[in-house]
């Protein structure tokens, strides 16, 4: 319940590694978010402080991140922060992840075009057509004779 949710914006820094694991699909790989900021003295854009992160993705989000991402791409992470320490053959370490709820790409620096995954067959769900979402044709819209319009036109008081 009290977790903490960020979104993080910048570019793949790493080709992501897919596994296929007992629970399901899983895939990470590392984030660079570059702070930028406008250094008034050089009259330009600066590129500040560089966080990585280590983002995991799981089941069908680590299937479609392992097939649409490659290093350098700019992208948009949404999910629990999860920050971790560690002390190893008596170093300390930290660790930032990011188990992500969603992953896309940053359309300011450019176009995507977006395709549906396949989903798994299972034998138990049924079915069902494709609703028609197709623009009824002009005929069906209403009435066109003058007694049906008259009958449906609000009446005007005088």
């Amino acid at each position: 319940m009290n977790e903490t949710m960020v979104c993080a914006v910048g570019r793949v820094a790493t080709q992501p590694v897919y596994r296929e694991m007992a629970s399901g699909p899983s895939a990470r790989f590392r984030l660079a978010v570059t702070a930028r900021y406008w250094d008034r003295e050089k009259n330009t854009w600066t590129d500040g402080h560089t966080n990585f992160f280590t983002v995991w993705a799981n089941r069908q989000l680590a299937t479609n991140t392992a097939a649409s991402l490659t290093v350098g791409e700019p992208v948009i992470v949404q999910g629990r922060l999860k920050v971790r320490t560690d002390v190893r053959e008596g170093q300390s370490w930290t660790s930032a992840d990011l188990d992500a709820i969603a992953i896309g790409h940053d359309l300011a620096w450019g176009t995507s075009a977006f395709r549906r995954g396949g989903k798994p067959e299972t034998a138990a769900a049924p079915t069902s057509p494709e609703p028609n979402w197709d623009t009824p044709p002009d005929d069906s819209a209403g009435p066109t004779d003058a007694a049906a319009q008259q009958r449906t036109e609000p009446a005007v008081l005088t």
